[in-house]
């Protein structure tokens, strides 16, 4: 579903500011896979997933989507086909708009548009149904605007249609993290059970261990723009946080120095 062959991406290059954020990077991901993403600040995770969409674009190799080479297209172009949620719970939705018109932008996103009215009834109880998975409420108050929500609540619903359209590929990039924790486990279980249902081919990079380790069945760990660990199936719910700081010091022949990795 996701071929990545011989990425990379290098900033400022010839400068001395120079900085390869992914080197040579090849990855494939199976229909269906959930992959956690974990590393210490600048291992290239936030541009492998920039890179994926089509914010960036790699200076060699290619990018290819159920099949189809999409390096050359730009990021609108791909967004039929990837699903993304962001660390900010601001980035994912319309503030000014209404929940309901905000799902009803999503629900157009892979389809052809006519000038017709985004939402009816038919619609409206569809909306209404998805927003019952989320268990908080928000199918009441389908009129209310997104800006008045919670940042839990609006990361629920930027999880939400996100996978309305079932994409080719879902992004989530550490989603979590601008939450407290009683939200951020909220997403997270919510999260787990949206991809499980669903059964989107899932990429999450997250800065934390233990979350990567909780959800998906497969695991990446990323440093200096290389993927240095990968470790999927039965090994991969074998594993714990003192194993995978045990393995990049086996590999790096040093400390993983970031405790937000760590202690998320």
């Amino acid at each position: 579903m996701l071929a990545l062959e011989h990425v990379s991406v290098t900033f400022n290059e010839g400068t001395a500011d120079e900085k390869k954020a992914l080197q040579s990077i090849q990855l494939t991901l199976e229909q269906g896979e959930f992959v956690t993403v974990i590393g210490s600040n600048g291992a290239g995770k936030s541009t492998l997933m920039n890179m994926i969409s089509g914010a960036l674009y790699p200076d060699v190799g290619t990018v290819s989507i159920n099949q189809q080479n999409v390096t050359a297209l730009p990021e609108y172009k791909r967004a039929k086909r990837i699903g993304r949620v962001f660390q900010d719970p601001m980035a994912g939705t319309s503030p000014t708009m209404t929940i309901e018109e905000n799902l009803a932008m999503a629900y157009s996103r892979n389809k052809k548009r006519y000038l017709v009215p985004g939402v009816n009834k038919k619609r409206r109880e569809l909306f209404k149904e998805k927003l019952k998975t989320l268990h908080l409420g928000l199918e009441d108050r389908l009129n209310a605007k997104v800006g008045l929500l919670s940042g839990g609540e609006r990361q629920a619903l930027s999880l939400l249609m996100a996978t309305f359209t079932e994409p080719d590929i879902l992004l989530l990039d550490e989603h979590t993290a601008a939450l407290d924790p009683s939200r951020a486990a909220l997403i997270t279980d919510l999260t787990g059970d949206v991809v499980k249902e669903t059964g989107l081919t899932t990429l999450m990079v997250t800065h934390n261990m233990q979350q990567a380790l909780d959800l998906g069945n497969r695991l990446i760990m990323m440093d200096k723009g290389q993927i240095i660990l990968d470790i999927r199936g039965a090994k991969k719910q074998a594993l714990t946080v003192e194993k995978l700081l045990h393995e990049f010091q086996r590999i790096r022949g040093t400390h993983l120095d970031d405790d937000r990795a760590i202690l998320g």
